[in-house]
Order: structure tokens, then sequence, then C-alpha cells
């Protein structure tokens, strides 16, 4: 018997979040994963920083306004804690309709928060807690950064499933991290598509065609959820008539693509709620794989390779300091004989 591919219906949530109100994100987001699981889809998705919405007022204006405004309290008191009862409520409701879902949320650590992706398995289980890696421009005045654990494939009944949020599906070497581990259901995870209506490389046009390129280039399915920006929201953050200029209502622009990159769904308008869906079959990969496998047959490592540093790299404790040139091999990998010949011992 030849390998058996699952088939299965995917959904991808296109909404404005509750913005700045944990106790309402959690209620929308299980609204949704029960529409999703009761039109028969097994993953369901949301966008980047869908609990409790993206901070737009790092675009808008300077960190002094936004302390003054309150956005920044507000933001870090609604954020989301793994170990919370805002968080249990979501992987029971996973668990409840037996459907596995990928999470955006901005978590809370500590004093530090992080542009996040929980990825939660049917039976309500933790399959992967990441972080995004390198917080774009303006993200940084909000978000600590992730390492490289957080480029990751786990196993699933659905596949082997990834995440990255918004420009971190851009970036070469992220995306050959990914593809190395082979990757067969992405999850691209975007903000709404509406500020700064100047800047092409912040528009839909540029990054629906980054979602596409990352499915043919890795041979994957990419399920690519985008948020609205709602008319609410607008109202609240843009205070005077050039913050106006820098945003536009609406910038939802969901799509989800196949390995070879058709589109598997038509798109809703922008300023409209909704969820995508897309039936899909993972033996179509193969075929895709066939043509080009970016880590297998049409890879040249004799001529260019990845080094890739998948350790944690949180707070570790020792037993004692310093540590020695011994230890560091045995704990953290490193070629010893490398790091002297770069002068650091």
């Amino acid at each position: 018997m030849g390998l058996i591919h699952p088939k299965y219906k995917v959904a991808a949530v296109q909404a404005a979040p509750a913005f700045l109100d944990l106790d309402a994100s959690v209620d929308k987001t299980i609204a949704y994963i029960k529409e999703a699981s009761d039109a028969g889809a097994e993953l369901v998705t949301f966008p980047e920083l869908w609990i409790p919405g993206y901070p737009w007022w790092v675009w808008l204006g300077s960190t002094a306004w936004a302390v003054q405004r309150g956005f920044v309290q507000q933001y870090f008191d609604n954020a989301l804690s793994y170990d919370s009862p805002e968080a249990d409520r979501i992987r029971e409701a996973v668990a409840k309709h037996k459907i596995t879902a990928v999470i955006g949320l901005a978590e809370r650590k500590g004093g530090t928060l992080y542009i996040a992706q929980w990825i939660i398995g049917p039976e309500g289980e933790t399959i992967a807690e990441r972080r995004k890696v390198r917080p774009t421009h303006q993200e940084r005045t909000v978000f600590g950064e992730g390492d490289g654990s957080d480029l990751a494939v786990h196993d699933t009944s659905l596949g082997r499933v990834g995440a990255l949020n918004c420009w971190e599906n851009v970036l070469s070497l992220n995306k050959y991290a990914m593809y190395s581990q082979h990757e067969q259901v992405h999850v691209a995870s975007w903000p709404s598509f509406s500020t700064y209506p100047f800047a092409h490389a912040m528009g839909y046009e540029t990054n629906n065609a980054v979602s596409k390129v990352y499915a043919v280039e890795g041979s994957c399915f990419v399920i690519a959820p985008s948020a609205v920006f709602s008319k609410e929201m607008h109202d609240l953050l843009c205070d005077t008539p050039e913050k106006h200029e820098l945003v536009n209502i609406g910038g939802g622009h969901t799509v989800i693509y196949g390995p070879d990159g058709s589109p598997l769904c038509e798109k809703i308008p922008e300023d409209q709620e909704g969820i995508l869906y897309a039936d899909i079959d993972l033996g179509v990969i193969g075929v895709a794989k066939s043509t080009m496998d970016p880590v297998g047959h049409y890879s040249r490592p004799d001529i260019t390779r990845l080094l890739f540093n998948k350790r944690p790299n949180r707070v570790v404790e020792h037993k004692r300091m310093p540590i020695g040139v011994d230890e560091l091999e045995e704990t953290e990998g490193y070629d010893i004989k490398e790091v002297e010949q770069q002068g650091r011992y």
C-alpha cells in the first residue's frame, strides 16, 4: 500500500479584533472556533496579534502620546498569559470542538510582551508556543523577540505544520529553516493591510504575493489570515487629521494558496468579517516537489547552506560560572575549533 495523505478543510479568519479587550477577544475567538468546526474545518487560523489587536499606535504617533492616551498600559493589561484562565478557556473550546487552532496573540511573560502564535491541538494540548523572531521596525518599541527554537515545524494529525508572523515570511533564511523541516501546511498570520497607503511594501498586493511565493518555494499549503481595521479602531486611534491619512478602514486580505501557488478560496471585501475555507489534499505536495524540492533534489548544499541555531535562548540556570570551553561545547553545541578561529577564545 502506498502513502495515505490527509485531506481536510482549513479555515482562515478575517475579522476585526475586540481591540484592547481581553475578555471580549477570548469570546470572539471561541465563537470563530465553533463556527469553523461546525463548518467541518479541522484547522482554524487567526491573524497576527488577534488578541487583543495589533498596536497600531506605534505607526501613528510617538511613544509619549501612546503612554498618555493609555494605550501602552491597556495593551499590557489585556495581553494573554499562557497560564491564565483566559488561555484555559481557549484551550477548552478547541478541545470541545475537536479542531486544531493557530491563535495569534500578544503574549505576556513577566514584564515583556511577545508577538506569539499558539498552535493548539484537538485535545486542547499545546503543540507550539512560538514567538516572532524579530519584531518589525516600530514593533520593537512594544515587543521582545523569539529565538531559533521558534522556527519549528511540528508533526500533527494534519501533517507537518508550521507558522510565522507577518514579515517573518519575507526573510529567505527564515523560510529555508522552515522548508528544511519538510513543512506541509504553513500558517502565515498577518495584521490588516491598512497602514501607510503610500508604502507599497506594506500593502496587500506585496504581502499576498509573499504568501503565494512561500507556497511555491516551499511546495506547501499556505493559509494567510489577516485582520480588519475597524471604524471603531480608526475613531479611537486617529485623533488628528494627519493620522487619518496614515491608516484606512478595512485592510482584510485573507488568502489560502496551494503548493503550486494557486488560490484555493475567493477573497471577501477588505472590510468584511468572516471565515474563508479551503479543502486541501497533502498528496499534491509530492507532485509539486517532484519539480522543485528546495531542500532536496533542487538544492545545492555544496554551494549554499544555512547555519541554523534552533536552541532556545531563554534564561538558563548554571551551577557555576564562568562557563568553560568544554561546557560551552557540551551545552550549546558549538564547534570549538570554529569558535577559536573566530577569535572568541
